[in-house]
């Protein structure tokens, strides 16, 4: 049986309301965005106005520039630590047979003079036992400052060994090294060790490099005059 309250669809002629018909052309147009030229500005990379993009790439440029800086400070800190002696701050022997193949070169090429001094303390030993190894390193320091004071800035001084010093003279005769170490060795006694009341004093000897020679025969003639030196009594210069 047909269930008697079901209606059919009933299909009617009448014109639709007005009040639906203007509500569905109005949903049917698309909604537009105001078209103001002055109201945008130029996007940069991410949307970011150009400017913000200009001033963020100048800043990277800057820090990338203070990152070279540091580690090429750092990179000349680790050179300079690797030719120095770090208690002295005097060339180390590696820096000095840097310095010396090249002030070499030179007097080669010149045919200037080159004077080298080997200098060595007086009485270290006694120094370390009477007043302590602190002692005996403030007066290694202090022996360099008083050379450093008193030479010339193309001078190169190097720590050879415990208290044994290389001095080198570009530049200078055999008579001149001399005199110049014979007046370096009487202001280093005319100073006492700072912070101690006791006197220090020096024994060097000089020589001048000759054409043929090495490094290592120079330094062997500038020992023997040293020990000469310490064999006439100490606290005097030997050239040979």
């Amino acid at each position: 049986m047909f269930n008697r309250d079901r209606s059919l669809p009933v299909h009617s002629t009448r014109p639709g309301s007005r009040r639906w018909q203007r509500r569905n052309s109005l949903s049917l147009i698309t909604p537009q965005a105001p078209a103001c030229a002055g109201s945008l500005k130029p996007q940069g990379t991410l949307g970011l106005p150009q400017a913000v993009v200009r001033e963020a790439g100048m800043l990277e440029l800057v820090f990338a520039q203070m990152r070279i800086a540091e580690l090429e400070k750092s990179l000349a800190e680790a050179r300079n630590a690797a030719i120095t002696d770090p208690l002295t701050g005097a060339f180390n022997r590696r820096g000095f047979y840097d310095m010396f193949e090249r002030e070499l070169a030179r007097s080669l090429r010149t045919g200037s003079g080159l004077a080298l001094a080997l200098i060595d303390l007086d009485n270290f030993k006694h120094l370390n036992d009477a007043l302590g190894h602190q002692a005996g390193d403030d007066a290694l320091v202090h022996l360099v400052n008083v050379l450093r004071s008193a030479m010339r800035p193309s001078d190169v001084l190097c720590r050879f060994g415990g208290e044994e010093f290389i001095l080198l003279l570009p530049d200078t005769s055999l008579a001149d090294a001399e005199s110049a170490i014979s007046r370096f060795r009487q202001e280093f006694a005319a100073q006492p060790l700072p912070g101690h009341d006791y006197s220090l004093s020096f024994s060097a000897g000089v020589v001048i490099q000759t054409p043929t020679e090495t490094l290592d025969a120079l330094i062997g003639r500038a020992d023997t005059a040293t020990y000469a030196a310490k064999r006439a009594g100490k606290n005097c210069v030997i050239a040979a």
